[in-house]
């Protein structure tokens, strides 16, 4: 039974994201509906923390817009992300950085190669 939830499971999971860690910045574009248009809104920040495997992974993403801290919840697979793309590959030390929803500054993270 396990098996078969595998094998449909497998037909939902998409292969155009790219791998990313925990530390990264990264960039979503998400499909939008205002009304009845549809337009594509980009998300830029850095992955605090993902979630599940699967059809169901999660990532946490969190930007500062303005003076106020961001977080977004993105279901990976979902439908209505257009696409992602890594822009800047991050070191951190720890596998969730919630620590950083209460930081009142900006957290600098090291560059990976």
């Amino acid at each position: 039974m396990a098996n078969l939830v595998e094998k449909v499971e497998a037909k939902h999971i998409r292969k155009d994201i790219p791998e990313f860690r925990v530390g990264d910045t990264i960039r979503v574009d998400v499909w939008v509906k205002e009304g009845k248009k549809e337009r594509i809104q980009t998300f830029e920040g850095l992955v605090i923390a993902q979630r599940g495997r699967g059809v169901s992974k999660t990532v946490s993403v969190r930007k500062k817009s303005g003076t106020v801290g961001v977080i977004r919840i993105f279901p990976v697979n979902a439908p209505t992300i257009d696409k992602i793309t890594v822009v800047k590959k991050g070191k951190v030390r720890r596998a969730k950085l919630n620590f950083i929803k209460n930081m009142r500054k900006e957290y600098k993270v090291k560059e990976r190669n």
